[in-house]
Formats: C-alpha cells, sequence, structure tokens
C-alpha cells in the first residue's frame, strides 16, 4: 500500500512517500522537496552477533549524478567513492539519530541514502535526516524518534526555511539544524560574525519548523507503523556490582579528584582495573569486561556528581576557566606561515601553503562544477592520543573537523581582488585531549596571520560541553577528551571579536533547552574572547611581506580582445613568455592576468612585457626599439613585441644617409617616434628626435 503525507513548508511541498519503493528493508521512505527526491532506507540485522562495546551504525549517503542530468567526471563513467560532500551529509545524518537508539541495541544497522532528483535549488542533505528518522520510525527498529532537520538562513533580516541554493550565495547566515518536536540535538553551519542573540533565535526559529515536519512521521508511523523489536536490559550481577563497588569505589574517588595529566589518569586506571580483576577472577571468571564496564561507570558518576556539586573539574579547573594556552609563530622555516598552538594538552602544528589560480581545486558534483582556491586539511594521526593504529587514508571524522575548522577561518579571508592566491592550511594534530578542531581553527588563524595573509580579523575557537543530572546542569569551556566522553554535549564554536563565523553542536541526550543554549553561547564569547587575546599577543596581524619562498603573484588586465594576443597561436606566445621569465601566467576570461613566479623582479618584467604586446602604438609616441632588419631602404624596428615598423632611411638623421648599415645592424636599440600609421603599418622616425635635441 502506497502512503504520502505532505505539507508546505517555506512556499514549497515536502512530502514523504513509502510503500513504493525498495519494499525489503526493515524501513523505506522517498523524500521530496520541490524536484529534489531522496531515497532513504533502514535496516537492521534481527541479532546482535556479538556484544561489540559499541552500537554498530553505518549511515551511508550517495549523489547520482543522473539526479542532475548529469555523467560522473574522469574516465570512469560510474560513480566511485563518496566525495567530501557526500561524507559530510553523511555524517550530518549520522549524528543526531546515533543517540536515539537504546543503550543496549548492539544490532547491525545501516542508513542508506540515494539522492535520485536534484533541482538545483534544494540540498539533499536536509531531506536525508528526515528520511532516515521517517524509515526508522516506520520500521521495527527500535528508535527514540521521529526528529527532523532544516536548513535556516538570513537575507534582510528575516530568517528563512530550507534557502535555496542562490539564496545561501547571500544569506547571512546557513545554520542546519535536528531536533525533536521538543527540543535541539544537533547543530552545524555558519556565520558572518553572527552574535549569540541572532543564533539563538534562528535557533528558536528551526525548531518551529523541525516540529510540523516530526508532526508529518507521527502521522506516517500511526498509518504505517511496524511494532517495535523489544531490546532486553543487560542482567547485572548484583553480587559482583556490590563487590566491584568495594573494591574500586574509593579509589577511584583518589583518581577523580587527583589533578593528573591524560596519560597519568590513564595509567591510574589500568591499574585499578587490573587489580580489581585480579582480586575477582576466581570469585567471577570471564568477567573483565563486565568489572571494565562497571568502573568505568563509578569513574563517569564520579565526575559528573563532582562537576555539579563542587564545580571542579578533572584537571582542578572551573567550570568556566580555559586550560593554559601557548602559541609558537613561524617554527618550520621553509613553509610559506606555520603557528604551533598548544592548549592543554592539545597540539596543533599548521602550515599555509600559498599557490596560484593552477592550483585551485576542482569540485565536481550535482551542482555546476566549481572551484575552490581556500581549503583546509586536518590530520589526526594515532600517535596523537598514544596509540599505534592504520594510517589508510582519511577518515570521516578528518574530514568533517577540517570543514568545519575551513567555514570559521574562510569568513575572514580576503576576497580575490585583493589576495589572487590559491591558500592551502595542514593542521596536524600532534596531541589530543579535547577540541583538536577548535586548536586547528585558533592555529590556522595565527599561520595565515604569519604567512602575511591580510585577514580582516583573527579567529579563535571553544569547545562547551555539559553535565545534566534532571533540572541541574552545569556548562563546561574548553572540555577535555574525558569530559567529551562522560558528559552530554559537545557544542564547538568558534569566531572573531565581533561575532560567530562557525559552529557545530551534538549532544548525547534527547534534546536540552534553550536556556542551556544560551548559557553555553555567553560562556563560549567569553572564552573565545580570552583565547583571542592570548593570540594576539603572539602576532596581532599579517606580517607585511610574504615568505621569501613564497611565489610572487602580480595581477593585472588586458581587453578581452587582447587575449589572443597574450596566449597567440596554439599557446605559442604565453608559452614563450613563461620560459623567458620564469614565470606561471593565468588568464581569465574577463582579462584578469595573474602572474606567479618566484622571483618578485622577473614578474614585474613579465606584468611590462605583457603590457607592452597589448598596448596600441599611437602616434607621436616615442619608443625604444630594437633593430630586426637592415634593408637598402631603410631598418624594420620592433617597437613594442611583436610590433615592427619601418625606420626609412631618410628618417634616420637630418643629414643625407648613404647606407643604412652605416648606423645600424640588427639587435641595436634605437629611439624612435611612431610618425603614423596606415593600414596596419607603422612608420618610424629617428631624425625628428635628433630635430628636437638639435634645436
Amino acid at each position: 500500500m502506497i502512503i504520502k503525507k505532505e505539507i508546505e513548508l517555506g512556499g514549497r511541498t515536502f512530502s514523504i512517500e513509502t510503500g513504493r519503493f525498495a519494499k525489503q528493508a526493515n524501513g523505506s521512505v522517498m523524500v521530496r522537496y520541490g524536484d529534489t527526491m531522496v531515497l532513504v532506507t533502514a535496516v537492521a540485522s534481527e541479532e546482535a552477533k556479538e556484544d561489540r562495546g559499541f552500537f554498530p551504525l553505518q549511515v551511508e549517503y550517495r549523489e547520482k549524478t543522473s539526479a542532475a542530468g548529469k555523467f560522473p567526471g574522469g574516465f570512469i563513467k560510474r560513480e566511485g567513492r563518496p566525495s567530501e560532500k557526500e561524507i559530510l551529509s553523511a555524517r550530518i545524518i549520522d549524528r543526531p539519530i546515533r543517540p536515539l537508539f537504546p543503550k543496549d541495541f548492539k544490532n547491525e544497522t545501516q542508513i542508506v541514502a540515494f539522492v535520485l532528483s536534484y533541482d538545483g535549488e534544494n540540498d539533499a542533505d536536509v531531506l536525508g535526516v528526515c528520511g532516515a528518522s521517517a524509515a526508522l520510525s516506520i520500521s521495527e527498529i527500535p528508535f527514540a524518534g521521529p526528529i527532523a532537520s532544516v536548513r535556516v538562513g538570513k537575507l534582510d533580516g528575516e530568517f528563512i526555511v530550507n534557502p535555496t541554493e542562490e539564496q545561501l550565495k547571500i544569506s547571512d547566515l546557513e545554520l542546519v539544524v535536528a531536533g525533536t518536536a521538543e527540543s535541539i540535538i544537533m547543530v552545524e553551519g555558519e556565520g558572518k560574525e553572527v552574535n549569540e542573540a541572532d543564533l539563538l533565535n534562528a535557533l528558536k526559529f528551526a525548531q518551529t519548523e523541525i516540529k510540523k515536519l516530526v508532526d508529518l512521521q507521527i502521522e506516517l508511523r500511526e498509518q504505517v507503523g511496524k511494532e517495535k523489536w523489544n531490546v532486553p536490559e543487560k542482567e547485572i550481577d548484583e553480587s559482583l556490582k556490590n563487590d566491584v563497588y568495594s573494591l574500586a569505589e574509593e579509589k577511584q574517588k583518589q583518581i577523580v579528584y587527583s589533578v593528573l595529566t591524560k596519560d597519568e589518569r590513564s595509567k591510574a586506571n589500568k591499574e585499578l582495573l587490573a587489580a580489581v580483576s585480579e582480586e575477582l577472577a576466581e570469585k567471577y571468571p570471564e568477567q573483565e569486561k563486565v568489572i571494565a564496564e562497571m568502573i568505568h561507570d563509578i569513574e563517569k558518576d564520579m565526575m559528573r556528581q563532582r562537576i555539579l556539586e563542587e564545580g571542579i573539574r578533572l584537571d582542578g579547573r572551573n567550570t568556566e576557566q580555559v586550560r593554559p594556552i601557548n602559541v609558537e609563530i613561524g617554527i618550520l622555516p621553509r613553509t610559506h606561515g606555520s603557528a604551533l598552538f598548544t592548549r592543554g594538552e592539545t597540539q596543533s602544528l599548521t602550515s599555509v601553503t600559498l599557490g596560484t589560480k593552477s592550483d585551485e581545486q576542482i569540485i565536481d558534483g550535482l551542482t555546476e562544477g566549481y572551484t575552490k582556491k581556500f581549503m583546509l586539511h586536518y590530520n589526526f594521526p594515532p600517535f596523537s592520543v598514544g596509540e599505534v593504529g592504520r594510517m589508510t587514508g582519511v577518515g570521516r571524522r578528518e574530514i568533517g573537523h577540517g570543514n568545519l575548522a575551513e567555514r570559521a577561518l574562510k569568513v575572514v579571508f580576503p576576497d580575490e581582488t585583493t589576495f589572487p592566491y590559491t591558500v592551502r592550511i595542514i593542521s596536524d594534530i600532534l596531541e589530543s585531549n579535547g577540541s583538536s578542531s577548535m586548536a586547528t581553527v585558533c592555529a590556522g588563524s595565527l599561520a595565515m596571520m604569519d604567512a602575511g595573509i591580510p585577514l580582516r580579523k583573527s579567529v579563535s575557537g571553544i569547545a562547551m560541553g555539559l553535565i545534566k543530572e534532571g533540572d541541574k546542569f552545569a556548562v563546561l569551556s574548553d572540555i577535555l577528551g574525558n569530559e567529551d566522553h562522560f558528559g552530554d554535549m559537545d557544542f564547538k564554536v568558534a569566531g572573531t571579536s565581533d561575532g560567530i563565523t562557525a559552529f557545530q553542536m551534538d549532544i548525547k541526550i534527547q534534546g536540552i533547552s534553550f536556556e542551556i543554549m544560551e548559557k553555553a553561547l555567553h560562556q563560549a564569547k567569553d572564552g573565545r574572547m580570552h583565547i583571542l587575546g592570548i593570540m594576539d599577543e603572539a602576532i596581532a596581524k599579517p606580517r607585511e611581506n610574504l615568505s621569501p619562498y613564497a611565489p610572487r603573484l602580480i595581477t593585472m588586465r588586458v581587453e578581452t580582445d587582447q587575449i589572443g594576443v597574450v596566449i597567440g597561436p596554439g599557446g605559442k606566445t604565453i608559452q614563450g613568455i613563461q620560459r623567458l621569465f620564469g614565470v606561471d601566467i593565468n588568464i581569465e576570461d574577463d582579462g584578469t592576468v595573474n602572474i606567479a613566479s618566484p622571483d618578485q623582479e622577473n614578474a614585474v618584467k613579465c606584468k611590462e612585457y605583457i603590457r607592452k604586446i597589448t598596448a596600441t602604438p599611437e602616434v607621436g609616441e616615442i619608443y625604444e626599439g630594437v633593430v630586426t632588419k637592415i634593408m637598402d631602404f631603410g631598418a624594420f624596428v620592433e617597437i613594442l613585441p611583436g610590433k615592427e615598423g619601418l625606420l626609412h632611411i631618410s628618417q634616420i638623421d637630418n643629414k643625407r644617409v648613404e647606407k643604412v648599415s652605416d648606423y645600424f645592424k640588427p639587435g641595436d636599440k634605437v629611439t624612435v617616434k611612431l610618425l603614423k600609421v596606415d593600414n596596419g603599418k607603422y612608420s618610424l622616425s629617428r631624425k625628428e628626435l635628433i630635430k628636437k635635441t638639435t634645436n
């Protein structure tokens, strides 16, 4: 039976249909908004194969290029590995649904979203969130939904739901929000230095729109929803629990109440676990994993209780303190800019590379292809957390963290007319104990200042946490890794002294109030300003000069009808110029010419050369020319590159000239005046200049 539910949202029809497509999945829906359509399926194994200690959820988002009437790029004309856009969209689906499965549900679960039609206006990522929720809600899979997601923009002071691609280009804000009918559970986006009040109001606006989509899914579930699988709670051996607590509680309290480094705390916890496991091994054989979980819960409960009752955290800070920060600038001598940013036990070593137009990244997807001149790449090697791991390529987490930092920094990046370089930022996380993405924002801002990039302002970032029990809560500034692990929220906020440029929030509980979000935003602002103050002590404004190892880039313009002159037949002219001056030249369709060279002097000479070959000789102007050929009746002189004129024998001197060769030979320089232009032929005179000198 085909069932379809629809509403009007932002002036367009939003619909969810089930019963027609992919009927063997546990749940499947087709979500449509405008002419963008996404098929989302949910499938789970009926039994958990083993207790893995984590929930094996896999979310895949794929864009079929046929959805936009396009062929895939490259030689192999089929979709390959997911693009960054697809990975980021999969994360947008994954993050809000993951906390809504039962704690003890460990069955393999897979969400697959296929973008099958794209109208060029409505992005499919938020539709994927709604589709995943709807597919799960109508399936047998246990899920505490439904939830929904919308995108929020701001134009002319007004919030709009699900702005089109064109509207987003001029919007002051781009915010993706996911939530239930009552509260927000995931936020991601960027802004043009928006203030905290505007962001909070945007979230409230999003919540009203989300509720409409949640209600739509409830209608669908009530009509076609299947009975949910029962998830039995894990049985607890009370005798084992009592013995573990009696052995571990006091020792765990000593560890929690001690100010230790990450490594020291980890070592102390391992020793405690080993001691308790050994003590209970005979009485409770093969229960090491259960014992470890119980000790883990003791540490979690103690840490949370101490913060809520005493306001003191694992490292001894109060809830609003930021860890000690150290900044070093320019420590990599051959990069174009570098910075080492260390906050507590989190450290980012970031470098900046300046490039030319040819270094821009080509982006191909459902939208019209474009190039990208500002990019940030984030790397998280296993040694940063003291582990051994396989280094097989960039993971989804690395792509997500890099994207967040890139969005935070690109707002202050100068426009192309001011700074025509292509820029690549690389953040290598050397140590990690909480909020390495925000360390990347700080290090990226510092490294660009060191590189001499004319940033409008410095940008810093901070991660906020939350401990909430009932009505009692505490917001934490600059969270540690354990506070992220044991806490209820990870809210990253980046921005300048004048406003927020990027943000991302994930929570592990089913929603938080706007009161908590407001407190978190204002506490984040205080932390952001504190960090900016320390950064400005190290470098408050961009360096005046670029690194001597950076390419020198000069921009000029030629008339569009002169572009062919610069390029020449088959590109011979431009290739010759590049070889002559040792430069790289790129010409835009509008006549903008970018000249790049490691030598500033050569770039300047190249610019002057291009100016000359595109210049139109003017009658009466004086030129420093070079003799190219000697004839009986005169000499041919190149007055501009590629433009020759005739210096007739009668115009060589103010006295009679018998032989031209008595005055010139090929290669001689001669100053001449352009007398006239006749059908593209230039008549030159040296005599006119001699007369003036004589007079």
